[in-house]
């Protein structure tokens, strides 16, 4: 006989299981001789079932004839106590060697021999074998010898078999079956798998797996068919970027194969030099010099590492730290690149680290060229493929593209009135404002060139906005201090008049919720106000078309005074207890019941986190105001220092209240009493003797102060000093200040939020956030043009009811209008208009497709509303807001769609003929885009 095959209890398992049933003797054998020899340290006793009925087999492994006589004498002496085991003895004994005697007692009366084929097919449960496995005796050996403990029927890795659905166990799924179980990649990514716990193979498997401590020793430690046979196979079904990943495992290079791959790819730059190629030939030396191959492989490992990046950003990482992987490759790639002498040459990755700091450094350099040329390195920044894993970084770069384009538009520093300074601060400036907060903290990684930069940048963005900030204080010194029961001031409403003139209007059949946000600044206010809309949860409102109404706050811009005037409805002083009264009794006069609650009112009990009284009048008819204290109180704690933004989560309370808000269809007023400065460590700190606080004092201004009396003016016996610039402090020092007369103190931001444009006051209108940002907030765009009567309404009306000064203007003017009339002949007619060309929308609309599309649609939007949605996406490049989109069809001459959602999807249904996105939400449903060449194309619409 030949040299005895090594066998295992799983390959005498599959004997038994074969031969037994084959030969009737599953109660009646008692010995069975095997050619082969019994693996060393394999059990020697173990059960097998048959049915019902289980039997003992014991594995005696003998090398010659007296010792398998022996054995099996043994055996027989020790079956006396009733035992019926089995006996199988192993030996490499031939046939002829052994007695007649003692292979009568023997099943079959011989030696069986191994087919190790069949003994296959049995633990895979297969009827047949391909062929072709039969051919191939290192598949052979690998499936007996990688077969998991619970077996191929059961594991995961047998799962390419099971899920065949045949009886034959084909080649393919036999060497699937195998790699999956000596790559271990059914357990390799969680929640990767489907139910029955497989994972398709791919190359981001393989890949993965590469990066497994022990991976490489393992894969090495296989015999050399057995790797040749499953890297054939590999680059057969997944290219030729796995025989590459294998070979480079099998080297011992398998920990940097992915970083590897990253290197690779500078050869698929046409423009490389052949120095790059041989660096690159050097670095894969005894694995492959073929440049296809070598590009396969980056493309896979950057394709991998682009899935990598997409999981690292998103939210859904409890089970895998994807951004560490993804850094451990790539700095390690930035590493082997430099090694290789290919640091220039990889600064152009779109992957490595060191590319997206050369970008980053490029852009610091194009600061100091023009908006163009920083808008053109900024792109190039967010096109790196780290760009979204550095956003911090990023965002920095963004934040300075956009103040240089601010710092280089034309525009007069000189302030007209103060309503023209309080409106262009919470249009423009305050977003100015919110970019400066960002950049102060400069570039997270700490780069020098980039610092420097933005040093530079800061330096000549401060100094504009100080020019601003003087410019307004003039104007507050010089200009005409109102008078009690005015509304505004030089055009600008006053704190004390936010009541009436814009919460009040709200006030319907649900009444509002007011959110007293302590300290929130024009910058404060941008991001919130940014954050709450998208998504479409809520509508922004606004009763000035267009604008995002402001308030002036009170003399000095301190919380005692300001914010007891804002919930009183009149110039106040004093503490909770007057706000508290002051609030009920406005509301009493306008035939209301209110309620106000401040922070000790606000938290509930155990369990809940609300307070009951808190929640019952939410519940009610009551308008409910909730003085929210998180912004001021960082300024006072220090807790502001390195903070670059806020977000309605940082509040306390905020989301809580807003969630109630919508439960119970409430309008919300987000309002502040006063906003604020931040200190930005090199201050001027002054003394002072008299009375005062942090910013205000009183006495005689001196440089950088303005003195202020009036009726407004409620500390310091009706006259304080107040400073505009915001380095000035009287006090020690803290995160912020508040009190001063900057623009970024005496603003007062007041947002007006609906769940649903049902809610919409007579004569208010959605509010888009496209309308909110200043025009260079957005690279590329173009300064908006606002009529000059808009201009002059947005900065003299209140929102929802007509000024005094307003009524008597417009009195006057009926007036003089009547007179004119009657005097004057008859004019002359006027020649009439040539029509206005028809638009893209009304083009649509009027189609045979649109009207055969309207059909589907039982209630369909009016015909001049999806024209006029149509016109202005595309208007805008083809994107929109959502609420931009509500706002366009309430424009068109109809109501405002009540959900913006539904009124979306009818959208789609009619204009994505046939299935065809011409119309779809992008943004996680916050954008909508519209596909204007797919829209001509399918409406048959002419350019």
């Amino acid at each position: 006989m030949s040299t005895p095959p090594v066998v295992d209890r799983r390959v005498l398992e599959a004997l038994l299981d074969i031969e037994l049933p084959r030969r009737d003797a599953r109660d009646s054998a008692r010995l069975v001789v095997v050619h082969g020899r019994y693996r060393d340290g394999a059990a020697t006793e173990f059960g097998i079932r048959f049915g019902e009925r289980q039997r003992r087999v014991r594995v005696s492994d003998q090398t010659s004839v007296l010792g398998v006589i022996d054995a099996w004498e043994s055996h027989t002496a020790g079956a006396a106590d009733g035992s019926d085991a089995i006996l199988v003895i192993t030996t490499g004994v031939d046939d002829h060697q052994l007695g007649a005697d003692l292979r009568g007692h023997a099943l079959g009366r011989r030696v069986l021999s191994v087919d190790r084929a069949e003994i296959v097919k049995q633990r895979f449960g297969a009827a047949d074998l391909d062929p072709r496995i039969r051919q191939e005796p290192w598949l052979i050996d690998a499936l007996l010898d990688a077969e998991p403990s619970e077996g191929w029927r059961v594991h995961p890795a047998g799962a390419p078999w099971r899920r065949s659905g045949g009886s034959v166990l084909t080649r393919d799924a036999a060497v699937h079956t195998l790699v999956g179980a000596r790559l271990d990649l059914a357990g390799l990514l969680p929640g990767g798998r489907d139910g029955t716990g497989h994972r398709d193979l791919d190359v981001d498997s393989l890949l993965a797996w590469s990066r497994l401590p022990g991976a490489a020793v393992r894969f090495a430690g296989l015999p050399a068919a057995e790797r040749h046979g499953i890297t054939a196979w590999l680059r057969q079904n997944l290219g030729d970027a796995a025989a590459v990943l294998l070979a480079l495992v099998e080297s011992g290079r398998g920990e940097d194969a992915m970083a590897l791959g990253v290197v690779a790819a500078v050869l698929t730059d046409p423009a490389r030099a052949p120095e790059a190629a041989l660096a690159i030939g050097g670095l894969f030396a005894g694995v492959s010099h073929d440049p296809g191959e070598l590009g396969a492989y980056a493309s896979a490992v950057q394709g991998t590492l682009a899935r990598w990046i997409d999981e690292a950003r998103s939210e859904r990482r409890a089970h895998r730290d994807f951004r560490g992987d993804v850094m451990k490759v790539l700095d390690r790639a930035d590493e082997l690149a430099a090694v290789a002498g290919l640091g220039e040459v990889a600064a152009g990755d779109p992957f490595l680290p060191s590319g997206l700091d050369a970008r980053l450094r490029a852009f610091a350099n194009a600061l100091g060229e023009s908006p163009q040329a920083a808008d053109e390195a900024l792109a190039a920044v967010m096109d790196h493929r780290l760009a979204d894993l550095f956003a911090g970084r990023c965002e920095v770069a963004a934040m300075a593209a956009r103040l240089l384009r601010w710092l280089e538009a034309p525009g007069s520093m000189e302030i007209a009135s103060v309503g023209a300074g309080i409106a262009s601060h919470v249009e423009e400036w305050g977003w100015v404002d919110r970019a400066l907060n960002v950049l102060w903290n400069g570039d997270p990684g700490n780069d020098r060139v980039l610092g420097h930069a933005y040093r530079t940048l800061l330096e000549r963005a401060r100094a504009r906005r100080s020019l601003l900030d003087e410019s307004f204080a003039r104007c507050l010194r010089d200009g005409t201090v109102p008078m009690a029961g005015t509304e505004t001031w030089a055009g600008a409403l006053l704190l004390e008049s936010v009541m009436s003139e814009v919460v009040r209007p709200l006030a319907g059949e649900t009444a509002p919720l007011v959110l007293v946000l302590d300290g929130m600044s024009s910058s404060v206010a941008a991001q919130l106000g940014e954050e709450l809309v998208r998504g479409g949860r809520w509508l922004e409102i606004t009763g000035t078309p267009g604008a995002r109404r402001a308030a002036v706050s009170m003399v000095p811009s301190v919380t005692r005074v300001s914010r007891a005037s804002l919930l009183c409805g009149a110039p106040a002083a004093g503490g909770q207890a007057v706000e508290s009264a002051g609030f009920t009794e406005f509301w009493k006069r306008h035939r209301r019941q209110a309620a106000l609650f401040h922070k000790s009112d606000i938290p509930g009990g155990p369990g809940q986190r609300l307070a009951q009284p808190l929640l019952d009048a939410l519940t009610g008819d009551s308008v409910v105001g909730v003085v929210l204290n998180t912004v001021d109180d960082a300024l006072d704690h220090d807790r502001e220092g390195d903070r670059t933004g806020w977000r309605a989560s940082d509040i306390t309370f905020m989301i809580d209240l807003l969630n109630a808000a919508r439960d119970y269809n409430r309008p919300v007023v987000l309002v502040s009493d006063h906003g604020h400065v931040l200190d930005r460590g090199a201050s001027d700190v002054r003394q002072t003797a008299g009375q005062g606080a942090a910013r205000w004092r009183t006495g005689e201004p001196s440089d950088g102060e303005i003195a202020l009396t009036g009726p407004r003016v409620l500390e310091g016996d009706g006259r304080v000093v107040v400073p505009w610039r915001e380095d000035i402090r009287y006090t020690p020092r803290k995160a912020g200040y508040h009190g001063g007369a900057s623009l970024a103190e005496m603003t007062v931001p007041v947002l007006v939020i609906v769940p649903s444009a049902e809610l919409l006051p007579k004569g208010w209108s959605i509010l888009p956030p496209e309308a909110t940002v200043p025009w260079w907030w957005t690279a590329g765009a173009e300064p908006r043009r606002v009529p000059e009567q808009a201009a002059s309404t947005r900065s003299t009306d209140a929102p929802g009811r007509p000024s005094a000064a307003s009524k008597a203007r417009r009195k006057a003017e009926q007036e003089e209008a009547l007179f004119t009339v009657s005097e004057a002949s008859p004019a002359p007619a006027a020649p009439a208009a040539a029509p206005a060309p028809a638009t893209l929308g009304s083009r649509v609309v009027r189609s045979s497709v649109y009207a055969n599309q309207r059909k589907y649609l039982r209630k369909a939007p009016e015909g001049r509303q999806v024209a006029a949605v149509v016109d202005a996406l595309a208007g805008a490049g083809g994107r929109l807001s959502a609420a931009a989109v509500g706002a366009a069809a309430a424009a068109s001459g109809g109501r405002a769609p009540r959900n913006a959602e539904l009124f979306i999807t009818a959208l789609q249904r009619l204009l994505n003929v046939e299935g065809y996105p011409v119309l779809e939400l992008i943004d996680s449903g916050s954008t909508v885009k519209l596909e204007v060449d797919l829209l001509r194309e399918q409406f048959g619409v002419e350019q």
